[in-house]
């Protein structure tokens, strides 16, 4: 509640910085002969910057020592009545006292005296912590509002510092955003090591036979388990096939009529249309394959005497092809609008029809972008799980027929996370082998399509 009361009164002071520092600017311009450096509103920036700084720099600190402060005063508390307990033993004692602090199912009324006491303690170390927290934060803001306000004068290089002020902030914000991947990547690396240290890279990668369940204690009847991952591969190699021979022909075609053939008027209502198939939720997608198209296609095979999973490849991979259409049009739709009007006034100048200059000029000149959004939409086919776990199953089958049931790397990535798993056994450290695997056929494809994009991209003036 604190930190929420912060952050509004950090903006409302804010807001009222920048107007007090606007009209402040104003009116110095109006008494002094000597023009502002910057304009009125860069010097509002200015303070309304210095009024967010201070409260910013206070939450961060917040959010980042308040457990490990308040769990330090808690042990203290205690004092000499834990030295003989173990660093687990501490930590399941830190828990239960803020369990029951918290109002949880273990209830007051079934603890000891010691932890009734340490959690009443525990509640107002939080209070008079967060309170201070607060009071702190509100009054450094307060007084480099003043002081920002009082620093207004025509020679105040406000912009500059506002423009460098928000250079910091793109720049801490990259720095994050590279961070968090190097991050990601580097959890899955390390977790995927200690799965080949389990289990053979070869066997992993080229074993016919999927079968993770292994046994969690020494007396438990159980599989060894088998990971070999061919068979997920297979359905997802299978699924992405059907996808993209959904996609891409109606995607590319759509994109060359509403670019070449089709009327403005057209053009601004149906390609808006196209690209909310974009938006709509996977789940949908999900639904709509197993509810309708997966018995159709049941439906129809039974009627040409061929036998059809209730879930197969062929349900999902439609589906998730009608929703990869929008991207496939939409960026071939940019790369064809791109080319010049020249090169197709040139075509029709030399005698060529429509149709002759569409295929031997404007289809060859953005090709590089027609390329590259093909690939981008077969790592978005790799990358989809809700339509694959609704409408292909579960069954990791080595198979390439489409009417069969099949799975993909991403519906065993869910399947081995679910519920509550100890990340010690291969079982689940399998799914970071898989999502290594995934992540590097998916960076792999964006980067031949950057590759394609730029060796053969076309310079025009």
């Amino acid at each position: 509640m604190q930190l929420t009361i912060l952050i509004i009164t950090t903006l409302i002071l804010c807001a009222i910085g920048f107007f007090v520092g606007r009209r402040r600017a104003v009116s110095i311009s109006r008494q002094k002969t000597k023009k502002l450096h910057s304009m009125p509103n860069f010097h509002g920036s200015y303070v309304a910057m210095w009024c967010a700084i201070p409260a910013f720099i206070i939450i961060v600190l917040w959010l980042a020592l308040e457990q490990q402060i308040l769990n330090a005063l808690l042990l203290a508390h205690f004092g000499s009545s834990i030295a003989d307990l173990d660093s687990v033993q501490i930590e399941l004692l830190i828990n239960d006292v803020k369990n029951i602090a918290s109002g949880s199912s273990f209830g007051r009324g079934k603890s000891s005296d010691i932890l009734l006491n340490a959690a009443d303690h525990y509640e107002s170390l939080q209070l008079t912590f967060r309170a201070s927290v607060l009071a702190a934060g509100l009054s450094f803001s307060i007084a480099s509002f003043l002081w920002a306000w009082k620093r207004i004068s025509p020679t105040l290089k406000a912009r500059n510092y506002v423009e460098f002020a928000v250079k910091v902030f793109l720049f801490i914000c990259s720095t994050i955003a590279i961070i968090t991947t190097v991050g990601i990547v580097l959890s899955v690396l390390f977790e995927s090591i200690r799965f080949f240290g389990q289990i053979s890279f070869w066997d992993f990668l080229f074993g016919s036979h999927w079968s993770p369940q292994t046994a969690i204690r020494d007396d438990q009847v159980g599989s060894s388990g088998s990971f070999g991952a061919i068979p997920l591969f297979t359905g997802t190699l299978t699924i992405t096939i059907v996808a993209m021979l959904v996609a891409l022909p109606i995607g590319l075609f759509s994109a060359i009529y509403m670019a070449e053939f089709a009327s403005p008027r057209f053009r601004k209502t149906v390609k808006p249309i196209l690209e909310i198939l974009a938006g709509i939720p996977t789940v949908v997608y999900g639904f709509f394959a197993v509810l309708t198209i997966a018995p159709a296609i049941r439906g129809f095979g039974t009627e040409l005497g061929l036998t059809v999973a209730s879930e197969s490849a062929l349900a999902a991979g439609i589906v998730m092809g009608i929703m990869i259409i929008p991207f496939v049009s939409s960026l071939s739709d940019d790369a064809i609008v791109a080319v010049p009007k020249s090169l197709r006034e040139g075509s029709l100048a030399l005698g060529s029809t429509h149709s002759e200059t569409i295929k031997k000029v404007v289809i060859p000149a953005a090709l590089p972008g027609i390329v590259a959004a093909c690939l981008l939409a077969i790592s978005r086919a790799i990358g989809e799980t809700m339509i694959v776990v609704m409408a292909a199953g579960l069954a990791a089958n080595l198979t390439a027929n489409p009417l069969n049931s099949v799975t993909t790397v991403t519906v065993q990535i869910v399947t081995l996370l679910v519920g509550d798993q100890e990340f010690d056994s291969a079982k689940t450290l399998a799914a970071f082998a898989l999502g290594l695997v995934l992540f590097v056929s998916t960076l792999g494809l964006n980067i031949v399509a950057l590759y394609v994009s730029r060796r053969y991209r076309e310079q025009y003036d």
